[in-house]
């Protein structure tokens, strides 16, 4: 049975946290990747999406490529036609929801590629938010009913109704795209402009499993049971430095159902005395055991992700790691970006994932 907790962050990426500030936050000189301008996922559980598409983009330009604006509903749709065949497939016993995680997107890259924005908005009237509540309905209703049949076995009627489905409220995916003035499936379009699944890896730091090892992560998200590199927390926050110091980004995948984290205020901290309230202050220090407390209780659970891709230091020198979130550039001081502080990244951090060329050398000798 799921937690209380569980249950009501289930579509955290939903909604933001704020409390009202007393004193503004200050931060310094940046070290910051060039990015794609900040996007919203509306009314949508697709954060994982939105966070690793941005990462894709950044990462064409930081491999001198275009700025581009590409499609997250195009991988989304996808993921819901792979969870769907999951969940028949094992008898409902799988988790079909709104959510994912940043290997999802690398996934579907890899079979299916991807496509610009333009080609697919993914709802049929672009002048709507996007808002998939009543589309996951009728996805559930339709493999509930599946699944209660006594005499049930996977045919290509049932997959044509979810597809059916997700083409009434999403439209039809393009087989091909233009770019450059020549023609390209959307998987060689993937190729061309350098993203390869290989090149990217998953890490994580939790004391259950061995250190510099993989493991399937335990989170309901990872639904198709990819592996995670296991890292002491010292080594994971290190090699986050290490990567946005050499000009590559992150996507992280954490917790933002701390009181102390605002989207509305633009930042995320652990305040020593809470009582305080939301101004700079100094903040607890974070142990790998206070991480793993905080795993098992399901204090701090993988209901978002964002992509990291800078640093920066508040006026009392603690280094904060910028983030940009899926929630509009229009609502917070800070153009739709949050300042997750490293005290408030060692405790909530589930995941990151990062090109296998942002890791030290030391690091990856230990992993491969």
């Amino acid at each position: 049975m799921k937690s209380i907790k569980y249950v009501l962050l289930a579509f955290v990426c939903l909604s933001s946290f704020a409390l009202s500030a007393q004193e503004n936050f200050v931060f310094g000189s940046e070290t910051q990747v060039k990015t794609t301008p900040v996007k919203s996922q509306d009314k949508t559980g697709t954060c994982w999406a939105y966070s690793t598409i941005s990462f894709i983009e950044s990462e064409i330009l930081r491999m001198g490529g275009p700025e581009l604006d590409l499609s997250e509903m195009y991988i989304v749709k996808h993921v819901y036609e792979s969870k769907a065949k999951q969940f028949v497939l094992l008898h409902g016993m799988a988790n079909f929801s709104q959510g994912g995680q940043a290997h999802d997107v690398m996934n579907v890259i890899e079979e299916h590629g991807f496509v610009p924005e333009s080609y697919f908005y993914g709802i049929l009237d672009t002048a709507l938010r996007h808002d998939h509540s009543e589309m996951e309905t009728a996805l559930k209703s339709l493999l509930a009913g599946y699944i209660a049949q006594k005499d049930a076995s996977p045919s290509d009627l049932w997959f044509k109704n979810i597809s059916s489905v997700l083409a009434n409220y999403m439209g039809l995916v393009p087989s091909q795209v233009r770019f450059n003035n020549r023609t390209y499936s959307p998987a060689e379009y993937a190729q061309g402009l350098g993203i390869d699944k290989k090149n990217y890896i998953e890490l994580t730091s939790y004391t259950h499993h061995p250190f510099y090892k993989t493991f399937d992560l335990e989170v309901p998200d990872n639904w198709s049971h990819d592996r995670y590199f296991n890292l002491p927390i010292d080594e994971l926050i290190e090699t986050m430095k290490h990567a946005l110091q050499n000009g590559y980004s992150i996507v992280w995948d954490g917790d933002v159902s701390e009181d102390f984290f605002s989207h509305k205020q633009g930042v995320a901290f652990i305040p020593l005395d809470a009582s305080q309230g939301f101004v700079p202050q100094q903040e607890k220090v974070v142990t790998q055991a206070d991480r793993q407390k905080a795993f098992f209780s399901w204090q701090a659970t993988d209901d978002h992700l964002m992509h990291i891709v800078g640093m920066a230091k508040d006026e009392y020198g603690t280094v904060f790691f910028k983030t940009k979130n899926s929630w509009g550039a229009n609502n917070n001081p800070y153009g739709g970006y949050v300042y997750l502080s490293e005290h408030y990244v060692r405790m909530n951090t589930v995941a990151i994932m990062l090109n296998k060329q942002a890791l030290d050398k030391g690091i990856a000798e230990k992993l491969f």
